[in-house]
């Protein structure tokens, strides 16, 4: 890992998360009646150390994206150079992501962590691959720990710089035709699960793929014999690009006291990583929503999350994280603008 300095273990502002808990109690409804938007309130607080929280008006999209040489499994139906083409479709403002994003707001910025294809240059795009591809985990390590180190190194600087020039909620995103078998492998590798739970079928695979896959995942989980809680360790024996990118990405803005909402297994992975490295960067996390890959939710499981919404997603790109930037938005607002008993002139529960 980096010897960058590391946040502080006090994670979250105890004093501001105790003053919001408290502020909802006084607020013009009856306590505990909004439910976990009223966690969510409490816990912005903490994170941005300020009651009532800062509502986030300058969130950012962070699509990191990789190719994976574990591709030559058979893993998927879909070529290595779908992952060029949808970049280049999401410089051009055509895809999903670009859509719900512009709906609430949000920057999207695309990071090539390694990709075999050059880019035309644009403010959207973002550069720091060491390789165009990883390894084929189920024969090699996906890359050296020095390049995983210097992702995770490049990850915590862009939150950092980001950060510094006003964004004030980052959402994961990702690009990368088989990601989610180096994903599965990470999930299992920490959590314990077995490979046939952590599986699912990406982008749509048959169960011919998914039987491939899963016999991949198992082989490379099972072969693993170094530190199981050592994440620069496990991403360059497994892991992707993306993967080390997004976990630098997850220090680097709990470090700047900004909150990330996760997106689905490949973000939940990276985040399982970023844990290792430091637990109280959990208290900085948001899941956004409940991905249909079921490791996504033993990932969430583990990492103690509960998700904001459910709506069966599966497509990566930071879809479903997009979606949930309104309840963030409006857990922060409860807290600021709602009126107490006292001002409101109405009387409380006896």
């Amino acid at each position: 890992m980096s010897d960058e300095k590391l946040i502080g273990t006090s994670a979250l502002d105890a004093t501001s998360m105790q003053a919001a808990l408290l502020l909802q109690g006084y607020l013009t409804k009856p306590a505990g009646s909004l439910g976990r938007l009223e966690d969510l309130g409490v816990q912005l607080a903490g994170i941005y150390r300020s009651c009532p929280p800062p509502v986030p008006r300058r969130p950012m999209v962070v699509v990191a994206a990789g190719d994976h040489g574990v591709l030559a499994e058979g893993v998927s139906p879909w070529p290595q150079e779908v992952t060029a083409q949808m970049i280049a479709n999401f410089l051009a403002g055509g895809a999903a992501i670009n859509v719900l994003a512009d709906e609430v707001g949000a920057q999207v910025v695309v990071v090539d962590c390694g990709v075999r294809a050059v880019f035309e240059a644009t403010p959207m795009l973002h550069t720091v691959k060491r390789a165009e591809v990883t390894g084929n985990i189920y024969v090699e390590p996906a890359m050296s720990e020095a390049v995983a180190n210097a992702l995770i190194g490049e990850g915590r600087r862009f939150a950092s710089e980001q950060a510094s020039l006003g964004v004030d909620l980052f959402l994961t995103g990702d690009m990368g035709i088989g990601n989610t078998t180096p994903s599965a492998a990470l999930i299992a590798t920490v959590t314990g699960a077995s490979a046939s739970r952590v599986t699912g079928r990406g982008t749509g695979i048959d169960d011919r793929t998914l039987a491939k896959k899963t016999a991949v995942i198992e082989h490379v989980v099972s072969s693993y014999r170094g530190d199981r809680s050592g994440a620069t360790e496990l991403l360059s024996r497994m892991g992707g690009f993306e993967h080390a990118f997004l976990t630098g990405l997850i220090l680097g803005a709990a470090e700047a006291n900004t909150p990330v909402i996760l997106d689905g297994v490949i973000a939940i992975a990276s985040a399982l990583m970023a844990s290792l490295e430091n637990e109280a960067v959990v208290g900085y996390l948001i899941a956004g929503h409940r991905s249909v890959e079921p490791g996504a939710s033993i990932g969430l499981a583990h990492l103690g999350l509960e998700p904001l919404v459910d709506l069966g997603l599966r497509l990566g790109e930071g879809t479903g994280a997009t979606l949930a930037v309104p309840m963030v938005r409006a857990a922060a607002r409860v807290l600021a603008e709602m009126a107490t008993f006292d001002s409101a002139g109405v009387t409380e529960k006896s």
